[in-house]
């Protein structure tokens, strides 16, 4: 992946810092992209990312600027992983308008606004890699995840139709999606045991993920040596989404 340039949005949540760092010994060029300024400063030290940018992926047009932004700056583009997320745990009938609005918003604007600007600019170039970020969630039905399981599963859909719009002009689009990880966003799950004791148990792995664990997948998708590869949803979720434990006792 040398001399590869590639975007980061979310890039200081659990995931986007492993999948700088992990960019950065493979030797690419990483421009990190969030909404905090001195948290994004302190992972560019850290890793020696390119440069850094305060961005809201809920507004399509600050994601539109940031993307076309960065291509004319470095005078390329190989890849771009939008790894903004939220989770909202609530059934439907307990979900408030502007909770299932900011839902929407983080979750599935982002990545609508990230292929809308990306998509087209990069396959003008001659193609890279864009990948999403899904959940098992909206792969197996989950109770109380209604909102987000939704969200994410547009998600999904904006994947695949993507990546039969732009592939033959040379641009992948997967996703990956994930089962809970451990991570600043998940505390409020994780930190509570009973429900991170309940929460590993449907994972058939027996474990949280973490955020390296997701950005090996996103890692993958982005190198060029995965140039077959597209439409994808890879599942990094400890088999959540596709399997089930086998009963206790």
């Amino acid at each position: 992946m040398t001399d590869t340039l590639h975007l980061v949005i979310g890039a200081t949540g659990a995931a986007g810092s492993a999948t700088v760092a992990r960019l950065r010994t493979a030797g690419a060029r990483v421009v990190v992209a969030g909404r905090d300024g001195d948290e994004l400063s302190r992972l560019a030290e850290e890793t020696g990312a390119e440069d850094t940018h305060e961005v809201d992926a809920r507004d399509p047009a600050q994601v539109g600027e940031l993307i076309s932004g960065v291509a004319d700056t470095h005078g390329r583009l190989d890849g771009v992983a939008n790894l903004v997320g939220s989770v909202l745990l609530k059934p439907a009938h307990l979900t408030t308008p502007d909770e299932w609005e900011e839902t929407i918003a983080v979750n599935l604007t982002s990545a609508f606004a990230v292929v809308r600007t990306a998509a087209p600019l990069m396959a003008k170039a001659g193609g890279g890699s864009i990948v999403l970020a899904a959940s098992a969630a909206a792969q197996t039905g989950i109770a109380n995840h209604e909102a987000i399981a939704a969200a994410k599963g547009g998600v999904i859909g904006l994947t695949r139709s993507a990546a039969a719009t732009y592939g033959a002009r040379g641009l992948r689009v997967n996703a990956v999606a994930p089962g809970l990880v451990d991570a600043k966003m998940t505390a409020g799950l994780v930190g509570n045991q009973a429900q991170a004791e309940a929460s590993r148990a449907m994972h058939v792995l027996g474990r949280l993920g973490t955020g390296d664990d997701i950005a090996a997948a996103v890692t993958w998708l982005l190198d060029p040596m995965t140039s077959w590869v597209t439409g994808q949803i890879i599942g990094v979720d400890g088999g959540l989404g596709q399997v089930r434990t086998r009963p206790r006792g």
